[in-house]
């Protein structure tokens, strides 16, 4: 059984995947896979396994052998799932993974923003501590959690994870009910919490009920110096109307890990504000990415492939 890992380069050099080669009879590793490459590289094979590389319709309609495509990630949008049914192709993907390294990258966002590390870094960094009159700096007011709302949208296991840190720092922390669902879910909805919450921190899916799910009139809700977190998917934020509340000051900070389009090959307006002195932290989808994460990937992956063979049998 031949299988072919497209786009190896996402899990990193340093991540063993013995594991993997294990597990199937032949195992050929890409490190990245251009769109013309798919097609050569996956013929013959049995098993595809892809992070991001998209296995489309056309794709699949040319790959007479595949029976199963593992997807080294949760999310599955660049796979075709219609088609792969279609055609009898299994799509297994990998869960929870990276709980614990994406848990604590929220944490790291929400601790630096309260303490508007951004600000005061760049204020060290330009000599304004030298020269200061006293032994500290008191520009920027900080947030102490302690005491503070925190609102969480997703009430899974990441979710859970971070509450259960916040709650650590004796943050006071409420689940809003899922968008598209609050008619049936017992929790209050994301609109009737936005003028009491210091924090918000998103951890849902990108789909048609949480797309700017925080837009505009979200924000205008917002307490003045509230903080808002996005270590989920780009586009669940309206990252202009983010941007333009951060400016105007009614915003007190904003983290994001994730934008609507990565790499942002054309740049994105977030990313050239970090020149204007915001407390704005931008950073590169890297929350997922500790070495045990991405080992986990392997492991779940190893587990897919095992389970996926012994239906054969």
């Amino acid at each position: 059984m031949k299988a072919v890992i497209l786009d190896a380069a996402t899990l990193g050099d340093d991540i063993d995947l013995t594991p993997l080669h294990e597990a199937v009879d032949t195992l050929e590793v890409h490190a990245h896979t251009a769109r013309e490459e798919r097609q050569a590289r996956l013929a013959g094979a049995t098993v595809a396994l892809t992070n991001k590389v998209v296995i489309d319709a056309e794709l699949i309609d040319a790959l007479p052998d595949l029976e199963l495509i593992c997807v080294l990630a949760t999310g599955t949008n660049n796979i075709d799932m219609q088609a792969a049914k279609a055609r009898g192709i299994e799509v297994r993907n990998v869960t929870a993974y990276g709980t614990a390294s994406v848990a604590q990258h929220t944490l790291m966002l929400m601790l630096a923003l309260a303490n508007r590390l951004p600000l005061y870094m760049r204020d060290v960094a330009a000599g304004r501590w030298n020269d200061s009159p006293m032994f500290c700096l008191l520009d920027h007011r900080t947030l102490q959690l302690a005491g503070k709302h925190l609102v969480i949208v997703g009430h899974g296991e990441l979710g859970r994870a971070v509450a259960h840190l916040a709650e650590a720092f004796g943050m006071r922390v409420t689940f809003a009910a899922r968008p598209g669902n609050e008619a049936h879910d017992s929790r209050p909805a994301l609109a009737s919490l936005a003028g009491e919450l210091d924090v918000l921190s998103l951890h849902c899916p990108l789909n048609d009920e949480t797309r700017h799910l925080v837009d505009a009139d979200m924000l205008a809700r917002f307490k003045p110096g509230a903080l808002l977190l996005n270590c989920a998917r780009g586009g669940i934020i309206d990252e202009s109307a983010a941007l333009d509340a951060l400016r105007n000051g009614t915003l007190g900070g904003l983290g994001v890990d994730s934008l609507p389009d990565e790499p942002p090959r054309e740049g994105h307006a977030l990313i050239d504000a970090l020149q204007e002195g915001h407390n704005l932290i931008v950073t590169p989808h890297s929350a997922w990415i500790s070495p045990e994460a991405r080992a986990n990937v392997v492991r779940l992956t190893v587990d897919n492939l095992r389970h996926w063979l012994a239906s054969r049998a």
